[in-house]
């Protein structure tokens, strides 16, 4: 049992190398020690190895239980999350995933039914534990009139539970339209957002390119891109952006979604667009579960020749930051998904392999998407640091990725929360008429 208040010590706490810095213990094959976290008016106090002697600890006794600080989910779509019921994808591809949810922002997407699908998206990543969330908001005429406004009310609305960034959405074909472009730049600004388009290879690509950075020098935006989800090998605009970057003199953050085809080209394209990727310093998200939900349908007598995900491993390799994300949840671009970082990393690690060692991809849940979105102090389990965390039943990483952990313990500013998962039968009305 967590205090509601006070101080207290968990003792014989099972915690990550990568996600504990300086924390001096003996960690073995999977990264873990055991070690007794102290913790006073809402922050770590303290963070010290578990002594061998069972006598020299008192506290809350967890047993080897994993402890990891809350995450960080830099890829989500909480403005399209939910629409599921009233507007599926006919067909499962990208192609009826755009033009369903297009169909369904048009004539749906007023203000109120927004409000309150974003809400119960956040209230469901609060439950899981989830700490941060960068929201991409769709921003075409007239929508980014909508959306923008209920984004701020929302952030104030969970200031303080859950800290709320959003980025803008629309085709890279939109920027061709200086005088609208520059408008929404500047409305991004004024909301402390993050830039950001979609690219696809247009023929104009590099043209547009140099518009969308010179925005975000303009108005001192970081960026945060989709880039080739999909299966062409002729997609290279992650490459063009790392391009854009080095020539436009870029100092600002990039996060870079999806990238899929990258894992398709032929070995030298893939060495070039790495190697410029690292000199640029972009970071890079995955987002497992929708990708591997929209990659590569063809037909219900087809089988699925591919993951969809990108070269996370030969990124981090060569330095690049990598991160996993939930991206979609229950509408056209993934029909299922409940914003749950655990239930994202568990698929992470079996799609993707991170596994065999661990190494430090537990980071790419917490520390890595913190620092891509500026967020210091968060992401890790550390002395000083606010006592934000998550108790897991699971000891070991085959214990805690076998199973849902539903009964999860999550804890912020030291005291453990009331988990109240919202009912779906909260939204039956925005699913009719």
């Amino acid at each position: 049992m967590i205090p509601t208040s006070g101080s207290y010590q968990l003792t014989n706490a099972r915690v990550h190398r990568s996600l504990t810095p300086g924390l001096a213990a003996p960690f073995d094959f999977d990264g873990f020690a055991l070690a007794d976290i102290s913790v006073a008016d809402g922050k770590i106090a303290a963070i010290v190895a578990h002594p061998k002697s069972k006598a020299q600890a008192e506290g809350i006794d967890l047993a080897g239980r994993i402890v990891l600080p809350c995450f960080v989910d830099c890829h989500t779509h909480i403005d399209k999350g939910h629409i599921w019921p009233r507007k599926p994808n006919p067909d499962g591809t990208f192609m009826g995933a755009l033009s369903a949810t297009g169909a369904d922002r048009v004539a749906r997407w007023n203000a109120e039914d927004v409000a309150r699908r974003m809400d119960f998206s956040l209230r469901s990543a609060y439950a899981y534990g989830t700490k941060a969330v960068r929201t991409h908001l769709d921003s075409v005429p007239p929508q980014e009139e909508i959306s923008w406004p209920v984004f701020e009310a929302m952030r104030e609305k969970w200031r303080g539970c859950i800290e709320l960034q959003a980025v803008c959405l629309l085709g890279i074909e939109g920027v061709r339209d200086k005088a609208w472009f520059d408008r929404l730049a500047k409305r991004v600004a004024a909301a402390k957002g993050v830039l950001g388009v979609v690219t696809y290879m247009v023929p104009d690509l590099e043209e547009l390119l140099d518009q969308v950075f010179a925005q975000a020098i303009k108005h001192g935006l970081d960026l945060d891109f989709h880039a080739d989800e999909t299966d062409d090998v002729a997609a290279v605009s992650l490459k063009k952006i790392a391009e854009a970057s080095l020539w436009n003199g870029f100092d600002g953050n990039i996060l870079v979604g999806h990238c899929c085809s990258l894992a398709r080209q032929p070995d030298l394209e893939v060495l070039d667009t790495l190697d410029k990727v690292a000199k640029a310093r972009l970071a890079v998200v995955s987002l497992p579960m929708c990708n591997l939900y929209l990659q590569d349908r063809r037909n219900n007598h087809t089988t699925p020749r591919w993951r969809g995900v990108t070269l996370l491993h030969e990124m981090r390799a060569r330095g690049i930051k990598v991160a996993v994300a939930s991206d979609n949840t229950r509408d056209p671009f993934y029909a299922y998904g409940d914003l749950d970082m655990l239930e994202v990393y568990r698929m992470a690690t079996r799609i993707l392999h991170f596994d065999h060692p661990v190494g430090d991809w537990p980071k790419a849940v917490a520390a890595t998407p913190a620092e891509v979105m500026r967020l210091e102090g968060v992401g890790t389990l550390t002395a000083g640091g606010s006592a934000d965390f998550i108790v897991f039943k699971g000891r070991s990483w085959t214990e805690l990725l076998s199973r849902p952990e539903s009964d999860r313990i999550v804890v912020r500013e030291g005291r453990a929360i009331e988990r109240q998962l919202p009912d779906y039968a909260e939204l039956d009305e925005l699913m009719v008429g």
